[in-house]
């Protein structure tokens, strides 16, 4: 015994606290990291909805000589500051999640890729933040800064369904015409969010009144944006009533997507007929990514483990 007590390490220590199966610590981190995944798309929409997107003029630094937000910059550079604070919060909890599913990574090889893709792509989105600001909130970036957070919710779902589900090989679990009609609904779905970016980069909503716009016409937009929405509503209304008449396993998964979709047209409807007010605008951008996130659990729920009945 006194051999072993000498030979165990703080580093084996460590690793045998690490969990071998998904435990209370990793679904605790993992949908915190959901959550801020998501605070953070809103409070990157307050930046740009309350023109601060140049709060703070530099990056990383706040100011030239300062690293966090001096009382001169006023309410804009709290607002920016706050924002850049949380991204570091968002990436400490995506460095928790892959050191918990560390010891399992062989195993739980899904869960294990799927945190490192969403810490490489906490650091990717800080990179381009900073360009963000250093090209004076490009809006061409600064959509694809919200495409990619967007992403990154969708990722941190997925982790959520797969540390529910059993390890290994699965099969599709509804019929072929419904996984194609699933699919096509995905990516209806995807161009719907584009078309609402480009419009918002058409849009007043800059994040700074010197900041320039895409150049498109943003009344076309709008419509061209309502297009691929309507056509979204539609397919889903179609899946759920047939998961639900078919008893398939996506039912309550496609009506939680229904009910989110169903909103996100009210809201863009609200918004499009009073004048774009601030808050529906950033209501609406929060949907998208909740849209999103619905559909990929949606997706996920094609298949179902091969030692299932079918």
């Amino acid at each position: 015994m006194a051999h072993t007590a000498a030979t165990t390490t703080p580093a084996s220590r460590f690793r045998d606290w690490l969990p071998d199966r998904v435990d209370r610590r990793i679904r605790v981190f993992a949908w915190l990291s959901f959550l801020a995944e998501v605070l953070i798309i809103a409070t990157g929409g307050a930046v740009r909805l309350t023109g601060s997107g140049l709060g703070c003029p530099t990056w990383p630094t706040c100011t030239p000589d300062s690293l966090v937000n001096t009382p001169e910059m006023g309410i804009h550079g709290v607002i920016e500051f706050g924002n850049r604070t949380l991204t570091g919060l968002v990436g400490i909890l995506a460095v928790i999640v892959v050191v918990l599913v560390w010891r399992m990574r062989a195993q739980r090889r899904d869960l294990f890729v799927l945190s490192l893709i969403v810490l490489g792509g906490v650091v990717a989105q800080a990179v381009v933040g900073g360009f963000t600001v250093l090209t004076g909130l490009n809006p061409f970036i600064v959509s694809f800064h919200y495409v990619a957070s967007v992403v990154l919710v969708c990722v941190c779902a997925a982790f959520l369904v797969r540390m529910n589900a059993a390890p290994g090989p699965r099969e599709r679990a509804v019929p072929t015409w419904y996984a194609i009609t699933t699919h096509v609904t995905t990516l209806v779905l995807a161009l719907t969010i584009v078309f609402g970016v480009l419009t918002t980069g058409a849009g007043p909503h800059s994040g700074d009144a010197a900041a320039g716009r895409n150049g498109f016409n943003a009344e076309l937009l709008e419509h061209i944006h309502a297009w691929p929405g309507y056509a979204l509503l539609v397919l889903v209304l179609a899946l759920t009533i047939t998961a639900w008449a078919k008893r398939l396993p996506t039912r309550t998964w496609i009506t939680t997507l229904l009910g989110v979709v169903l909103v996100q047209i009210a809201v863009g409807l609200y918004q499009a007929r009073n004048g774009l007010p601030e808050l529906a605008v950033g209501v609406h951008m929060v949907l998208a990514a909740l849209t999103a996130a619905a559909m990929t659990v949606v997706v996920l729920h094609l298949k179902a483990p091969r030692t299932a009945d079918a």
